[in-house]
């Protein structure tokens, strides 16, 4: 009897060949460049003294020097905030125009409002609330003169904790928008008629279904809008000029070279910002990744 030889079937994958590596090449280039070395200079950096000998003083510092201190609480307070704010808001409105019911012209225009709003930040966004709601804004003057409302008397300032709050809300919640639009949509129609069939209502299809599916989402999307406000810089210092002393803005000035001129400090409370948002983007990792087994 013949015996037959199985011969062995050859990968169909193709062989990696090294152009195709020319296309990820810009990539890596970037990272290296704007990533890997500006954050190896951050770490070297901060065992400088302003003589350039190594000292662990800066480090020290961060838990020891109360203005430092403060200056993250006052950061985490604001980007807590904001975050906790236009997530509620941002929900809401994707909810509207997603599974709400409004009309789909209304939802083109919101996503591309939220497009542009999203990436509206720094010096134009604090000159067009100062012209809106400063204590000569257009706002300001209309409820003064026409309605008697007097908002500065009545104790709002948009120089100060509020009002900055106020601002970060406006690129905030776009990007809660833009974030929780896809994953509403994501929810299935068989889950809502599975619920009806059995007897559910509306309320308690949202509360034992579509919200613990969308939990994950939602806490992931909030964490990464508190670290798009924690990392803000310019809309802060040139709404208040300083006057707030969030942590990025201590950081200019001791980098910049004023009173507190102190590079390898500034270098310091720099790392401490990386260490606080690489915790914030792990976690939002983790919870998209969680949510992404639900949605699929």
């Amino acid at each position: 009897m013949a015996q037959t030889t199985i011969k062995p079937v050859k990968s169909l994958a193709a062989p990696t060949n090294w152009k195709t590596w020319l296309g990820v090449v810009p990539f890596f280039l970037f990272a290296i460049l704007f990533l890997f070395l500006p954050s190896l200079r951050l770490f070297t950096a901060s065992f400088s003294s302003p003589d350039g000998s190594f000292t662990l003083d800066n480090i020290i510092q961060l838990v020891s020097e109360p203005f430092i201190v403060n200056a993250y609480k006052l950061s985490i307070q604001i980007s807590a905030v904001t975050a906790l704010g236009g997530g509620i808001l941002g929900f809401l409105m994707a909810y509207s125009v997603t599974v709400g019911g409004l009309p789909k012209p209304l939802r083109s225009a919101l996503i591309t409002f939220s497009g542009v709003a999203s990436n509206f930040a720094g010096v134009p966004l604090a000159f067009a609330f100062v012209a809106t709601l400063g204590r000569q804004g257009f706002i300001t003057h209309v409820l003064r003169d026409y309605l008697g409302i007097n908002l500065y008397d009545a104790g709002f300032n948009l120089y100060s904790f509020a009002g900055l709050s106020l601002v970060y809300m406006y690129f905030q919640f776009p990007l809660m928008v833009l974030i929780m639009a896809p994953a509403l949509d994501g929810l299935k129609n068989e889950w809502r008629e599975a619920a009806e069939n059995l007897g559910a209502s509306t309320t308690q299809y949202w509360l034992k279904v579509a919200l613990p599916v969308l939990l994950p989402s939602i806490l992931g999307a909030m964490i990464l809008l508190f670290g798009n406000a924690f990392g803000a810089y310019a809309t802060a210092y040139a709404l208040t000029g300083g006057r707030i002393g969030i942590v990025t803005i201590q950081i200019g000035a001791q980098i910049r070279g004023d009173v507190l001129y102190n590079p390898g400090l500034g270098y310091a409370m720099a790392i401490g910002m990386v260490f606080i948002m690489a915790i914030s983007l792990a976690g939002y990792s983790w919870l998209q990744a969680k949510t992404e087994r639900w949605l699929k």
